[in-house]
Parts: structure tokens; C-alpha cells; sequence
């Protein structure tokens, strides 16, 4: 089966930086589709950013543009989202998932299209 485990989370200062990793196990790495998410308390998940297996192209939702950085590297089967200029709005659990195929770039910020899903690392921001 297929397992995705976080680490990396933590209790960080207003403007800290944090790199969160995702090891995948149970699927071959490279051809999937990773994205990480983060739920907030009384908040929906949602996506943060996500990365093909492929061509490496990357997607990010705008809060997040500039602060952070998906990257993978298929030989760990591991994939990173490495945090900079922390904000207390970026306080929440993040989730790694992986998806076997999305057909569409647009698609890539909707958590149904994921299969697999990890249990989730605690991001603390303190302001």
C-alpha cells in the first residue's frame, strides 16, 4: 500500500523559515503528482502547492507565492515545501498528498483528485 509521511513541522517565530518533507512509499515516485495542503482550526483544507512528476512544473496559490517552494527529488522518493518568511496565518496542520494522474493544470488545488494522503505535520507560527 501506499504510505506518505510528514515531518518537519514545528513552533516557529514571525519571519522563521521551515522545510517540511514527504516520503513516499508503496508507488513509483516519479510519475506522481504531489501537492501539499494545510487545514486551519474551523477551516477547510486547502492547497498550498503542487509539483508534476514529469517536467517538475510547479503551481502555488497566491498567499503563498514568493515565501515557498515545492521541489522533489525522485531518487529519496521525497518531496519538500521549504517555508520562508513564516507568517501566524500560515499556523496550521499541512498534509502531503499524491495523486496517480490529473489531467488538468487547473485541478491541481482540489483535494478530491488526490489519492493518497499523509497524516499531517503542525505548523505553529508565533507572532
Amino acid at each position: 500500500q501506499v504510505q506518505l509521511v510528514e515531518s518537519g513541522g514545528g513552533l516557529v517565530q514571525t519571519g522563521d523559515s521551515l522545510r517540511l518533507s514527504c516520503v513516499v512509499s508503496g508507488r513509483t515516485f516519479s510519475s506522481l503528482v504531489m501537492g501539499w495542503f494545510r487545514q486551519a482550526p474551523g477551516k477547510e483544507r486547502e492547497f498550498v502547492a503542487a509539483i508534476l512528476g514529469s517536467a517538475g512544473s510547479t503551481s502555488y496559490t497566491d498567499s503563498v507565492k514568493g515565501r515557498f517552494t515545492i521541489s522533489r527529488e525522485n531518487t529519496k522518493n521525497t518531496v519538500y515545501l521549504e517555508m520562508n518568511s513564516l507568517k501566524p496565518e500560515d499556523t496550521a496542520v499541512y498534509y502531503c498528498a499524491a495523486a496517480i494522474s490529473i489531467n488538468y493544470f487547473s485541478d491541481l488545488r482540489y483535494p478530491p483528485r488526490y489519492n493518497y494522503w499523509g497524516q499531517g505535520t503542525q505548523v505553529t507560527v508565533s507572532s
